[in-house]
């Protein structure tokens, strides 16, 4: 009887090493080889909400693939067990497996102070999350989340999820908006618009307003555009430019004058100091010397008389 068995025990021995082999094959073919790569771990401490990320979705550096999230999980239940419950920060903590060469700490370090963040994005309608590293220009808004606890793997911080910032932006605006004096707001608005009402009509007292104003400005304009038309504008200007050619020819008459006059002081004064010589050498020659010449003052600016008649 068990040698009928025998061949039954090879068959399925045989089956079951070939279903072995082809499920390696098939973790070989569809894991890309991934299992024989280099790879280290990171991890990272989020504070929202992180539907829609599970262990393997992608880890990308600038949109390409360099990991995977191999797991998902509370800093209560894996770094604060100690902690009291009330105590406890519960971040969510995402672990990666990124393939490559190992880092160092102090080259992760590095990468760190250079803005280096990690964050959750979408894939799109599909609303697959993934974890998504980059350089953040704006990663000094947001700081790293604290903890007391050391980490089991390298930690690089985590910026808000986009969609949760948006989210929380609604809501900000919207509790503002709750907030708002309304009936106050209507009552200023009222307001101003009372005051607009004055400031075009007036009040009646001082305050004439801003139509009283346009319409003598505009009965202002007719009187100008009337006198235009009439040519009296065109009279008044030569008018103006006969009283400046007057003015001319009196103040080139009184240059004249004043010429003439000048020259007949001068004279005056040279006869004056020849008397005063004479009389204080020879004051005597005053009194008993014969009378002096008669002194004749030029008239009217002539300078062709001597001006002394014998």
């Amino acid at each position: 009887m068990s040698n009928n068995s025998n061949p039954n025990y090879f068959r399925l021995g045989v089956f079951v090493l070939s279903a072995i082999g082809v499920l390696v094959a098939v973790i070989l073919i569809f894991g890309s080889g991934q299992l024989f790569k280099k790879s280290f771990l990171i991890e990272t401490y989020i504070k929202q909400s992180v539907t829609g990320l599970d262990a393997g979705a992608a880890v990308r550096f600038r949109g390409v693939k360099v990991g995977q999230v191999t797991m998902i999980g509370l800093s209560g239940d894996i770094y604060e067990k100690d902690v009291p419950f009330e105590n406890r920060r519960q971040y969510v903590v995402v672990r990666m497996q990124i393939f490559g060469d190992k880092l160092t700490e102090t080259q992760i370090e590095d990468f760190v102070k250079n803005n280096l963040r990690a964050r959750i994005k979408s894939m799109g309608i599909t609303g697959v999350n993934y974890v998504e590293f980059d350089f953040s220009s704006n990663a000094a808004e947001y700081t790293p989340l604290p903890y007391s606890w050391k980490p089991a793997d390298p930690v690089i911080p985590s910026l808000p999820n986009q969609a949760d910032e948006i989210i929380s932006g609604i809501q900000k605006l919207v509790s503002s908006m709750g907030q708002l004096n309304i009936d106050g707001t209507q009552k200023k608005f009222d307001t101003l618009l009372t005051n607009l009402n004055a400031l075009m009509v007036g009040d009646g007292k001082s305050n004439q307003g801003i139509t009283n104003s346009v319409n003598e400005l505009n009965t202002l304009m007719a009187r100008i555009v009337k006198v235009t038309d009439k040519g009296e504008l065109e009279i008044l200007v030569r008018e103006l430019v006969a009283t400046m050619v007057s003015l001319r020819q009196t103040v080139t008459s009184i240059q004249g004058d004043t010429g003439a006059t000048i020259e007949n002081l001068k004279q005056t004064t040279e006869y004056l100091n020849e008397f005063s010589r004479i009389a204080s050498q020879s004051p005597s020659s005053l009194i008993w010397s014969e009378p002096p010449p008669k002194i004749v003052l030029p008239m009217n600016g002539t300078q062709g008389q001597s001006g002394v008649q014998k």
